[in-house]
């Protein structure tokens, strides 16, 4: 690693003065991205803000039809919650997915979402619940938070507070992960609710993407069948050692077609 000034803040608001002093500085919140590119020396931050005795960024909480996960939460967390569990066991399933023990007990969905990885899961229950990203300055809606390959729509210095998820009439995640780190190849996240239907792809592009062919042939017959007949194109899908474009393209059918019969 490279030398850099470490600062662990006790509340947001001296998180955020500790960032806007530093000249480059980083958050840190699970670690489980971070730590390897410093170890690696791939970044040199001037600074880093762990964001891990801030008390009000963690924990769940549920007001009527609306989950509210902490931006500090663990992914153990999430998937043993019985909250979570009783009211979308999909997004429970997923955290439970997420790596291995270690990983889940030390990574966070705030941490998850704002690295934006193209394999990661997360982001796939964010767009794919509809769900609201909670910051300090603003909220931000799932469309439009994800922009690009590791990249969001937070700017510099906002640190993500919670993330709030509707509560679906029905909703499955499934995914074809690599067996070694349990990244997505490719993962579906299905959902159907007031808002309609939503389809979120992740692992096959370089971003987290709705597919919209799905999303209008599920909301005229939700069915493993009406999935069937959506022909999913390989232009601008991943190709890497893993698995071509063509080959993500097919899993995308198949993830969706077993995320609707989860649904049943």
């Amino acid at each position: 690693m490279y030398d850099f000034t470490y600062h662990r803040p006790s509340s947001l608001d001296d998180a955020a003065v500790a960032i806007k002093g530093a000249g480059d500085g980083t958050f840190l919140a699970g670690g489980q991205t971070l730590l390897p590119i410093l170890k690696l020396r791939l970044a040199n931050p001037s600074d880093v803000v762990d964001l891990g005795s801030i008390a009000e960024l963690k924990g769940i909480t549920v007001d009527g039809d609306t989950v509210t996960i902490g931006a500090m939460t663990p992914h153990a967390e999430v998937a043993g919650s019985a909250d979570v569990c009783a009211k979308i066991p999909a997004l429970a399933d997923l955290a439970e997915s997420i790596g291995d023990l270690q990983v889940r007990n030390r990574g966070t969905i705030g941490g998850s979402i704002a690295n934006n990885d193209p394999a990661a899961d997360y982001p796939a229950a964010v767009v794919g619940l509809g769900a609201t990203v909670h910051t300090n300055a603003r909220t931000i809606a799932a469309d439009d938070f994800f922009t690009g390959l590791l990249e969001t729509a937070l700017n510099d210095g906002e640190i993500i507070t919670a993330v709030s998820f509707p509560v679906p009439d029905k909703a499955a995640y499934q995914k074809f992960g690599n067996p070694a780190s349990r990244y997505a190849i490719v993962g579906v996240m299905l959902s159907s609710g007031s808002a309609g239907v939503r389809v979120a792809i992740t692992g096959a592009g370089p971003c987290v993407f709705r597919q919209g062919d799905m999303e209008r042939a599920l909301a005229g017959s939700f069915s493993a069948d009406a999935v069937a007949g959506v022909t999913v194109s390989a232009d601008g899908l991943n190709s890497d050692i893993h698995a071509s474009a063509k080959y993500r393209a097919h899993l995308v059918g198949v993830m969706a077609k077993r995320a609707v019969a989860a649904c049943a």
